[in-house]
């Protein structure tokens, strides 16, 4: 009898402890926070003025005006440079003032002086106004385009896609990898993650050319180059398959290589 309330007293506790309610674990919100846009690049070593624009479609003519930076387009590394579009003010020159400056010597005219600028200003009325022509030539935005590659077409231009800025050439191993025009190359290296060993040519103040994945580079910093000239070789650095990735900036902003390329017999 004993044995049997015992064990009903043991049941009855279970049943309670298991009515008990229950302390649950916190739940903390691990939701990701929204992205910022970066305002701020500070110059890595190797980096140019022409890279930094590229990694950010911008237009490096309007990135060294916001950053006052020179025509020379000359950074350094450890400098900042401001994206977000805002204007530095400008370093306020220091006018040197003469000694006594605040003291004017009154300026007494003679006759000869009087009737000299009449006559000045008599001939300057009957003058006809001539105006001077502008001889500063304007930069042509025409560009004589070559494909940069004989190979097949990988992967073609997509506006809306930000990983298909350009279109993809197949090739092998080792083939040449020309300037699609002649220009001006504004950076070569490897410092553009995504890239590989990378060559950005200028070819006026509109257009940027670049050629990606190569495996070796021919040409340097500040190098002339002819449309058609041999700057690299073809490779698969930054990728996992031997192609050109080239890509056409206009202002800053990536275009459809196709548009500019002649067409292909």
């Amino acid at each position: 009898m004993q044995r049997n309330l015992f064990n009903i007293l043991i049941i009855l506790l279970g049943v309670t402890s298991c009515s008990s309610p229950k302390t649950l674990a916190p739940v903390k919100d691990h939701t990701q926070p929204p992205s910022t846009k970066v305002a701020v690049h500070v110059v890595a070593p190797g980096e140019t003025l022409y890279s930094i624009a590229w990694r950010y479609n911008q237009d490096y003519k309007q990135l060294a005006k916001a950053n006052n930076i020179g025509r020379s387009y000359t950074i350094y590394p450890g400098q900042r440079i401001y994206l977000d579009g805002r204007k530095l003010a400008a370093p306020t020159a220091r006018t040197a003032v003469a000694p006594n400056s605040s003291k004017k010597t009154p300026v007494v005219k003679t006759n000869t002086q009087v009737a000299s600028s009449s006559r000045s200003d008599r001939l300057k009325k009957e003058s006809p106004v001539v105006k001077k022509e502008n001889t500063k030539q304007s930069h042509s935005t025409a560009v004589d385009w070559a494909w940069p590659a004989e190979g097949k077409i990988l992967k073609g231009f997509q506006a809306q896609n930000a990983l298909s800025k350009g279109i993809d050439i197949g090739g092998k191993l080792g083939e040449p990898v020309s300037a699609a025009a002649s220009g001006t190359v504004v950076y070569a290296g490897e410092g553009l993650r995504g890239y590989g060993k990378l060559i950005i040519i200028k070819h006026s103040d509109k257009y940027l050319s670049a050629y990606a994945h190569n495996k070796r580079l021919l040409v340097k910093e500040g190098d002339t180059v002819k449309k058609g000239e041999k700057i690299a070789t073809m490779g698969q650095s930054g990728t996992d398959s031997v192609k050109l990735h080239f890509e056409i900036r206009y202002d800053g902003k990536p275009v459809d290589p196709l548009a500019h390329l002649p067409s292909k017999s």
